[in-house]
């Protein structure tokens, strides 16, 4: 069995979540672990991969196959997205949805010129749920599709509170609303907006001295975050941070309502519910690491999303054993 040689880059709980998914798939193999960490200060679990700076990274453009890229969206990865795919193919899970368009057109281009393959915006949602959303509005062209997220923490959104000046730590809550969940499972196919589907809880561990009303301004008013959103703002300690929001649960919903025919009612739906969100996108990325790999060798190069990969190329399996197996 060939095995796809993995670096991960940035060790925080995406980056160990895919270090424990390396050890679920026999035809992986961790060569790598980058961080901006002194590499003395990071303890890894497999005492087989080199612990490296960042900068260190162009010394092992021949021993990686895929570069997974664990940083947050707000500013990690718009950096080191472009700067890894100069090096290896990568994967990665940009999920600021309003900026995908021009993230992927600057991965494309440095991906090409680089003779690399980069699959950008994996995970669950941008990922899973976009490629059920594509389904079901190919499935049911006459209808409405929805998507709710949680209750469940975001990670991205957690990453980008954390980046407010005067943070020291913070858990961010996506609640979908109730009775909007009700309406379109009954098929009203009402107009939400998207303050009426959901509600955002902001658990805060602010700085000693830190102007609190500025902070929960801030938050409130980042756009492609919470500007749309009715946010709440909870300021905790640190000891109460760790107590109580320590889990990471997540999920959600894309459903889609429509008809056909002679106007019968069509309802369509996908779910998660994830015990441990890092460790599930980990999974996610790790597939789509495989699927870059071999569309490589094939000779493609530039940027990909999950709806331009078949879905056979995800698998370890014979196209052969799938159909036997799963068709």
């Amino acid at each position: 069995m060939e095995r796809v040689r993995v670096a991960i880059v940035g060790y925080g709980n995406l980056g160990r979540g895919v270090e424990k998914a390396v050890r679920q798939n026999q035809d992986m193999e961790l060569v790598a672990i980058f961080s901006r960490r002194p590499a003395g200060t990071v303890k890894v679990m497999d005492k087989n991969a080199a612990v490296l700076n960042v900068a260190d990274a162009g010394k092992y453009i021949d021993k990686i196959d895929v570069a997974i890229l664990c940083g947050g969206s707000a500013t990690d990865l718009p950096v080191q997205g472009p700067q890894f795919a100069r090096l290896f193919n990568t994967v990665d899970s940009f999920d600021t949805h309003a900026r995908i368009p021009e993230y992927y057109e600057k991965m494309d281009r440095i991906a090409r010129e680089a003779g690399h393959l980069s699959a950008i915006s994996i995970g669950w949602d941008p990922g899973l749920f976009s490629m059920n959303r594509l389904l079901f509005e190919a499935v049911l062209p006459a209808g409405s599709t929805y998507t709710f997220w949680g209750k469940g923490v975001s990670q991205g959104h957690s990453d980008a509170i954390r980046r407010v000046e005067g943070v020291r730590d913070a858990v961010q809550y996506t609640i979908p609303v109730p009775e909007a969940m009700e309406r379109v499972r009954q098929g009203e196919n009402p107009q939400l907006s998207t303050r009426e589907k959901h509600v955002r809880q902001c658990f805060v561990v602010a700085e000693d001295g830190a102007d609190k009303e500025r902070i929960a301004r801030e938050i409130k008013e980042m756009p492609a975050y919470f500007a749309d959103y009715d946010t709440e703002v909870i300021f905790i300690s640190e000891e109460e941070l760790k107590r109580e929001h320590s889990a990471m649960p997540h999920g959600g919903f894309v459903i889609r309502s429509g008809k056909t025919g002679e106007g019968h009612k069509q309802l369509l739906e996908f779910s998660l519910k994830l015990e441990n969100n890092p460790e599930f996108t980990a999974s996610v990325l790790l597939a789509y690491a495989r699927a870059v790999h071999r569309l490589n060798k094939e000779g493609q190069t530039g940027a990909r999303t999950v709806f331009d990969i078949p879905l056979s190329y995800l698998s370890p399996e014979s196209p052969d054993v799938l159909r036997k197996k799963l068709l």
